[in-house]
């Protein structure tokens, strides 16, 4: 079960969902969207709560600050990397008409690799990608792994929901459509099962 943070630590918001009209969530019109956003067995057995995908922190005055969105920066080779930024610089690479970006964990590495959504006008050419990402990013913050989307999903307020993208991460039997990791000669190459397989039983290291 969940626990609460201590004054000055940060935590995610959530928020009870029950039966009354003050703790109603009716929920997006994507069924399996909403069931993504909800939590249960959180402080007792059967309660219900809405992940918002804030980070808050309350000091000792009990005044809440906002910190960060989940998925909005992450850290990767010890570096913080904002995904703002990393979106765009990308935003004008070759073919790309949409660009999301966020980190995502690999199993016994430390942080979040790199990844990113792209929606693409034509055919993905990883080469002309990677010395784009190459010329505009640092080493750290260029992305690891690439999802191919034929459309990029938004909230009601146009935000993209990196909460769905982040849960996914790079395992290609949640990620519809193509997968490319970083490496080769033409700098992505596809992700294969195989491939997949040794990253997350840390044969390769990224």
């Amino acid at each position: 079960m969940c626990q609460l943070v201590s004054v000055g630590e940060t935590g995610e918001a959530i928020g009870q969902i029950a039966a009354d009209i003050r703790h109603d969530f009716s929920g997006y019109a994507d069924k399996k969207a909403s069931e993504k956003k909800i939590l249960t067995d959180v402080f007792k057995k059967g309660d219900r709560w809405f992940r918002t995908g804030d980070l808050m922190r309350q000091d000792r005055e009990g005044y809440f600050y906002f910190m960060d969105r989940l998925g909005d920066t992450y850290r990767w080779k010890g570096e913080n990397v904002s995904t703002a930024e990393v979106e765009q610089r990308l935003h004008d690479a070759p073919g790309v008409q949409e660009v999301i970006a966020y980190g995502v964990a690999v199993p016994g590495q430390e942080g979040k690799a790199g990844m990113a959504g792209l929606v693409m006008e034509g055919k993905f050419d990883p080469a002309a990608f990677a010395a784009y990402a190459d010329e505009q990013l640092p080493p750290y913050a260029r992305p690891v792994f690439l999802r191919l989307m034929k459309s990029a999903e938004t909230t009601g307020t146009f935000k993209y929901r990196k909460v769905d993208l982040v849960s996914d991460g790079f395992d290609l039997e949640k990620v519809e459509g193509a997968v490319y990791v970083r490496g080769g000669k033409t700098g992505y190459q596809k992700l294969t099962a195989k491939a997949y397989q040794a990253i997350i039983d840390g044969t390769t290291r990224l």
